[in-house]
């Protein structure tokens, strides 16, 4: 027996729980329910996972480019943000998103819930008719999720870790 058929390679589902896993329960269960909302609401999307060093990220794109990504989670041990990839090009009347650079911008999540409110439902639809490559249409499929990183040394994923 091959050392392949004694130890099958986790399958990328598998190692996303291994990620979330390593977060505190109150956080971990954010990540889980903000990542099911967000493939409800972009279903055909690729899930792009890079667990690196300083956050887990769950990017959902068109493609399999990160370029292409339109929103992601970000979770740390304090919580769960959601990045616009190309943020600073959206309109926010409501001035909810925060950050100061070129490109990206973010919200802090305090609950998946979040999500559901009309203000940020008007971004994410904005975010996706912004698409440098639209997502495939409803029907066509769900995305992959493809696990991109992984960083060998991570700062602590739980808040009272050193």
């Amino acid at each position: 027996m091959s050392k392949t058929e004694a130890f099958p390679a986790k399958s990328p589902a598998m190692q996303l729980a291994g990620f979330v896993a390593k977060f505190d329960p109150v956080v971990a269960k954010l990540i889980r329910s903000a990542r099911s909302a967000l493939r409800k609401r972009f279903p055909t999307a690729h899930e792009l996972v890079y667990d690196n060093y300083n956050f887990l990220a769950i990017g959902f794109s068109s493609t399999e480019r990160t370029s292409d990504c339109i929103v992601s989670l970000a979770a740390y041990a304090k919580g769960v943000s959601l990045f616009f990839y190309y943020g600073a090009k959206l309109t926010d009347p409501h001035k909810l998103l925060q950050g100061s650079g070129k490109q990206v911008r973010f919200i802090r999540l305090e609950s998946a819930a979040m999500l559901l409110q009309p203000q940020i439902e008007t971004l994410l639809s904005a975010a996706a008719a912004q698409a440098k490559t639209p997502l495939p249409r409803p029907g066509a499929g769900s995305g992959r999720l493809i696990i991109k990183s992984i960083s060998a040394k991570q700062r602590p994923r739980r808040s009272g870790s050193t």
